[in-house]
């Protein structure tokens, strides 16, 4: 088995995901990238640099893609896999009632079924170089307290937070780690994109016009760099997620009645 550490990256062509990629390689892991955009890994890649990256095009949707994807990576990185993060993930945004059924199984299938395909395939590789290994999921702002106008997106990141704790607990006796990250709104390409099919209005328009803060991605690649060598289960990222947090915990009535208040669906 290699002596070099190695990591693999869902959604790992570009936002939090290239970020993570590139924190780790800068600090000598070797990182293995997947995404189902392969320019936008061969970008990531070129970054790194050849010799300490490692590409496989697949759908995190796919459970058998997962085997072969993780299986290639371990080749490649000298036999061992010591974090994978479960990255990949979409926004979807608008009213329930304007979600189509089309738009609410695909982001169920990538948030919350990819995360757990990806645990189940993981598993056997995090064994081999546990304990310490991690699985590392992201989840969300959303997935603290449900946001008025994304409820599928945060009953997907609930999910995602929900599995993490469900298998700190089911792998502990494995010595594998499971964290998760929450981050709030991240300057990636997906706050570019409208929230949902019906709407021409950008996810970064809408939360500029709340007066919240949009986070760098480098902020979440540290934070998944501490989460994995740390022992918080959940690593809130950024200040609106720190404030729902504790808001949520300390003050939920507030909370209750900002959610309300700030309820219009993105998109409308």
């Amino acid at each position: 088995m290699s002596e070099r550490k190695a990591i693999f990256v869902t959604g790992g062509g570009s936002g939090i995901g290239r970020a993570i990629a590139e924190y780790f390689a800068g600090r000598g892991w070797y990182v293995g990238l997947g995404d189902i955009d392969g320019d936008a890994m061969t970008t990531t890649c070129n970054a790194i640099g050849a010799d300490r990256c490692f590409t496989h095009k697949f759908d995190v949707r796919d459970r058998p893609a997962w085997d072969i994807a993780l299986d290639a990576f371990s080749e490649a990185a000298g036999g061992r896999i010591d974090v994978v993060a479960n990255n990949a993930g979409i926004p979807l945004g608008g009213s329930l009632s304007d979600n189509t059924t089309d738009e609410i199984d695909r982001c169920i299938d990538i948030n919350l079924k990819g995360v757990l395909y990806g645990a189940q395939a993981s598993l056997p590789h995090l064994k081999k170089t546990a304990p310490g290994s991690c699985l590392l999921n992201t989840a969300s702002a959303a997935g603290i307290y449900g946001t008025g106008g994304a409820s599928v997106y945060s009953a997907t990141k609930f999910g995602v937070r929900g599995v993490t704790e469900a298998l700190d607990a089911e792998w502990a006796e494995f010595g594998i780690n499971v964290r998760s990250l929450c981050p709030g709104f991240i300057d990636t390409p997906l706050i570019e994109k409208a929230p949902n099919q019906s709407s021409n209005e950008s996810i970064r328009e809408r939360v500029m016009a709340a007066g919240l803060e949009i986070t760098p991605p480098l902020a979440v690649a540290q934070a998944a760099w501490d989460a994995v060598h740390g022992d918080k289960l959940h690593t809130l990222v950024g200040k609106t997620a720190q404030r729902i947090a504790f808001g949520a915990r300390w003050m939920p009535g507030r909370v209750r009645k900002m959610a309300r208040d700030n309820a219009r669906p993105l998109g409308q």
